[in-house]
């Protein structure tokens, strides 16, 4: 088994604003493994100032080189063992996420169509900017549509979902939220009553994460469903999962494959969700076409085939220089080809 690694930087359409900063470019590796005959590509995705397994090292530029040094080192275990260890690659989700993926593409001689619904995505701007891009995800034909808040003024947020909510219903456009722990924990609860108003599905991470006490407040008391992200970023042991879902009782939790453990400590958390009662979905963390290939299948493998639940898998529209696969947007829905054993060779 030989495995290559691959350093790529791609290229936001427009500079993708969040309440931690704003990225213009997107730094992946890609994982090409090859037994000789048969080849499969995973996607090594960790986002700056959020991933456990790029900020242990230093800022960038350090960190990059850090971190492709050290995947380098885990692809030549994987070589000399011909096996994963995933306990060992806890910390690092998305190193791991890479190499599973990649493994798993390696033994796939065959795989069905995918037609997987999915959310439109929203980025912070501006109230007009945030207004036209709401408008182009509806005219495309999105009926669910999830907006970025929490990094511009509030009150113009506020109007924006005003204005959406007064020309489409709930029963027409399904609207999520995500302010990216954006919100003070002393002004988040009169915040989230302001927003059930206007019959929201649920909001992502309303204050920072690693505030169990608060965050468990918050769902216990919110007029509006609460759901977790950035809050399972780092909490990789099995244990501390079930604690962290037990003490907080979200209504949701988002899952990222690159951000919460990879496929292995995915499955992991959707079961101790399902146990708890508490609903989930799968997001993609700005993947190339790779890993978001590789979370579409696993949303089928987690859901069903006929998923009902929209997943956030639209990113691949926002790069201008993305991986050439067969995956695309098709209205409110993200198409992903085939493989059968003829294409494999």
């Amino acid at each position: 088994m030989r495995i290559t690694v691959t350093e790529r930087v791609l290229h936001f359409r427009e500079p993708a604003m969040t309440s931690r900063g704003t990225y213009t470019d997107r730094r992946i590796w890609i994982v090409t493994v090859s037994d000789g005959v048969r080849q499969g590509v995973g996607e090594c995705a960790p986002l700056p100032d959020l991933s456990c397994d790029y900020d242990i090292y230093a800022n960038e530029p350090v960190a990059a080189a850090a971190y492709g040094a050290r995947l380098r080192q885990w692809c030549d275990e994987v070589e000399a063992t011909g096996r994963i260890d995933a306990e060992a690659m806890r910390p690092f989700p998305s190193m791991l996420f890479g190499l599973e993926t990649a493994l798993a593409d390696l033994e796939a001689t065959a795989q069905p169509e995918l037609t997987i619904p999915i959310n439109g995505l929203v980025w912070m701007g501006n109230h007009e900017e945030m207004l036209r891009r709401m408008e182009q995800k509806l005219e495309l034909g999105f009926r669910c549509v999830k907006l970025k808040v929490g990094a511009i003024d509030f009150d113009s947020e506020l109007d924006l979902v005003k204005r959406i909510r007064r020309r489409f219903s709930r029963q027409e456009v399904e609207l999520r939220l995500d302010a990216n722990g954006g919100f003070r924990p002393d002004e988040a609860l009169d915040r989230l009553t302001l927003l059930a108003r206007y019959d929201i599905h649920s909001i992502e991470q309303p204050v920072k994460a690693g505030q169990w006490e608060t965050m468990a407040a918050l769902c216990r008391q919110s007029p509006l469903p609460i759901a977790l992200d950035e809050e399972l970023i780092g909490v990789n042991d099995p244990e501390q999962k079930r604690q962290l879902l037990h003490t907080i009782r979200p209504a949701y939790i988002v899952l990222k494959p690159s951000l919460h453990g990879a496929v292995s400590g995915c499955r992991e958390w959707l079961s101790l969700a399902r146990e708890a009662g508490i609903g989930s979905w799968l997001t993609s963390a700005l993947e190339s076409n790779i890993g978001l290939t590789a979370i579409a299948r696993l949303a089928a493998e987690f859901y069903g085939p006929d998923i009902a639940m929209p997943q956030g898998l639209g990113t691949g529209q926002l790069f201008t220089d993305n991986i050439p696969m067969p995956v695309e947007v098709r209205g409110d829905k993200l198409w992903v080809g085939g493989k059968n054993e003829k294409m494999k060779k």
